[in-house]
């Protein structure tokens, strides 16, 4: 049966199969390339990458070939065997190729921008395809590639056409071919049903883990489980331990709890004295890693002026981001919550009316706003700082084409993006109230573009030359506000949106998490260097402090300053991997109950397993599972 199987019009399946196999097979040798230095000599790692990667790739064929099953099952023999139709079979092929060669590229652009395969990323890129195909068009060659891809596909239809023939005398009638259709529409089925990514989690790199994966497999994978309940898929305990040990774990110094509910962390927060109504200006600046500044050991000398603000104002230097995303930076310095698996609140519905930075500052008398140099529609920004206590100032704001010396495809220039913040902070000072306002940066990211004659790395040659343009951009900010009547009673803020990179040989690199943050107010603030840990989650409460602002906190984070060392921890994450590190302790919870435990080198950051400690693996179990409840339960509401 068979042989008479592939003797027939099912060769096509068998030929298409080889194809997706062989293809998958050159896109993971190129990968494994790429990343080589990153592999560990182990012949066995080397061995599960391909194996478990033909086992994927296999799984992503059973749904690739769908189409072709009901294309060969729908076509009557009549007109399938005339001569003139196989032009529409090679046809078909064409697509197919010109489709998985496609894929391939997209795959390399995709790891040489992240260093794995397809996740929830590509995921979002579906919503926003203006942005990214704009990215993609200004980032690479995209014409050569694409006449590349055709070439190929041609010349691969060529030497194949002879295979593609089969013997016209192996028919089957529309029943036969009804049952094999309906055995082989059964195993997309099962796959689905049954069948997981998680056999490409074979090894302690990810690089291997994630070369063993299939990119096209992955993303749909990431597209069901975009959204994760903490409950079905991460190890939990009981709600009354979980509460009992986060009211624990956020209570500080000058800290009360309003309510004894189970379920409640609300708490007022004192302190003594009047409230310093400054100014406060929020940087968040795209994708810098804290070992871009020289304070971290950098020697390439490309922010020469966060440098020099980080030696004249506080610089936190054991800082860590929540996630590897703009959005999961944004709901951190936000709402100051541990980020839940799963999308971030920024993109979730039913994200209206949180309890943010945004909304208590509003409650004290300030004025606030979200200031962003690219459409804020992107990634749900407009919307949820919009219903979040900010008023949104986005591109559209910028009216007179004088003000724009360059814009790509996610927004105007840094330089752009702050004389708009500048303007709209002399109008805010001239309302006689202090005000409160986040600038969100652009300029580091690919296609990493800018004005020309700004900085001595020319525009579009890479990430360094990013960088140093946005620093070029923050330090004229700043020395152009020193003339502003509002200078003198503002702290300028910068910090870092998420690192420029989070991939690692584990799955949750400490290191690539690690962000800078400088308080810059001369005068206000005395220069020093904060070296305990924090998270990014405990910027909005620590910068509350600052302002000596008495407000009812249902934060999750805490202010630094008023909360001993060994209540300190840091949050650190995937859409699917939650991170707790504490101390020289990290542990990870995983789906499928999963937990792991690291010991932590605290110069290098290197992980070393451990057997998990009951107490710290309680504590992150309690402090992600009920950020979830909170939110699964609408109880992390602002209320006047």
């Amino acid at each position: 049966m068979l042989k008479k199987l592939l003797a027939s019009r099912y060769r096509l399946l068998a030929f298409l199969y080889l194809l997706i196999i062989g293809v998958s097979f050159a896109t993971r040798v190129a990968l494994l390339i790429a990343s080589f230095r990153q592999l560990d000599p182990n012949p066995f790692q080397f061995l599960g990458i391909f194996l478990i990667g033909w086992f994927s790739d296999t799984l992503m064929s059973t749904f690739f070939l769908i189409p072709f099953v009901l294309y060969l099952w729908l076509i009557p023999n009549r007109l399938y065997y005339k001569k003139w139709f196989r032009f529409i079979t090679y046809g078909l092929c064409f697509v197919a190729t010109t489709l998985l060669l496609f894929n391939a590229v997209s795959e390399w652009l995709f790891w040489d921008e992240f260093s794995t395969r397809y996740n929830f990323i590509a995921v979002d890129y579906l919503i926003y395809t203006t942005e990214v195909i704009g990215n993609i068009w200004q980032s690479y060659p995209i014409v050569p590639l694409l006449i590349g891809i055709l070439v190929c596909s041609i010349l691969v239809l060529v030497f194949s056409k002879k295979r593609l023939k089969n013997d016209e005398t192996q028919r089957f009638r529309f029943g036969q071919r009804s049952l094999i259709t309906l055995a082989l529409l059964l195993l997309p089925v099962l796959v689905f049903l049954l069948g997981s990514n998680g056999a490409k989690k074979f090894s302690n790199n990810q690089y291997a883990s994630e070369l063993s994966g299939n990119g096209i497999y992955d993303f749909g994978s990431a597209f069901i489980h975009n959204e994760l309940d903490y409950d079905q898929f991460y190890a939990k305990a009981s709600t009354h331990d979980i509460f009992t040990a986060v009211r624990k774990a956020v209570t500080s110094n000058n800290s009360t709890f309003l309510s004894d509910s189970l379920t409640s962390i609300t708490r007022k927060i004192d302190y003594p004295g009047a409230q310093h109504n400054y100014n406060l200006v929020m940087i968040s600046v795209e994708s810098l890693s804290g070992d871009f500044l020289s304070r971290f050991g950098n020697t390439e000398h490309i922010t020469p002026n966060l440098d020099s603000l980080a030696n004249q104002g506080l610089f936190f230097d054991h800082l860590f981001a929540t996630g590897t995303r703009t959005v999961r930076g944004l709901e951190a310095l936000s709402i100051s919550l541990p980020p839940t698996p799963g999308q971030s609140v920024v993109k979730r519905p039913k994200n209206e009316n949180k309890f943010s930075l945004g909304s208590v500052l509003q409650s004290k008398g300030y004025t606030t706003q979200y200031i962003y140099g690219g459409y804020g529609y992107f990634d749900n920004m407009n919307y949820f700082f919009g219903n979040n206590g900010y008023q949104v100032i986005d591109r559209s704001a910028i009216t007179d084409k004088k003000d724009i010396h360059y814009e790509n495809i996610w927004g105007v220039a840094d330089e752009d993006l702050f004389t708009l913040a500048g303007k709209t902070f002399d109008a805010n000072y001239k309302l006689g109230k202090p005000f409160f306002s986040q600038v969100m940066t652009t300029s580091n990211h690919r296609p990493f573009t800018y004005p020309d004659g700004r900085i001595d790395i020319p525009s579009h040659t890479g990430r360094q030359g990013a960088v140093k343009y946005t620093d070029y951009a923050i330090g004229k900010f700043i020395n152009d506000s020193r003339s502003k009547p509002w200078f003198k009673y503002t702290i300028f803020v910068i910090v870092a949106d998420h690192c420029a990179s989070s991939a690692g040989k584990t799955e949750l690199p400490i290191k690539n998490y690690r962000i800078p943050m400088i308080v810059y107010a001369p005068g206000i603030i005395k220069p020093q260097t904060f070296s305990g840990l924090t998270s990014q989650i405990d910027i909005p409460p620590t910068l509350l402090g600052l302002l000596n602002v008495s407000y009812t906190s249902k934060f999750f984070g805490f202010d630094v300053f008023h909360t001993p060392a060994s209540q300190r921890r840091a949050f650190i994450s995937t859409y699917q991997n939650l991170g707790y590190l504490k101390g020289d302790q990290l542990v990870i919870l995983s789906p499928q109950q999963k937990i792991e435990a690291f010991k932590v080198d605290t110069n290098s950051f290197a992980t070393t397993p451990i057997k998990s400690s009951p107490l710290i693996t309680n504590e992150a179990i309690s402090y992600y599972q009920s950020a979830s409840y909170l939110l699964r339960h609408q109880l992390y509401q602002f209320v006047k």
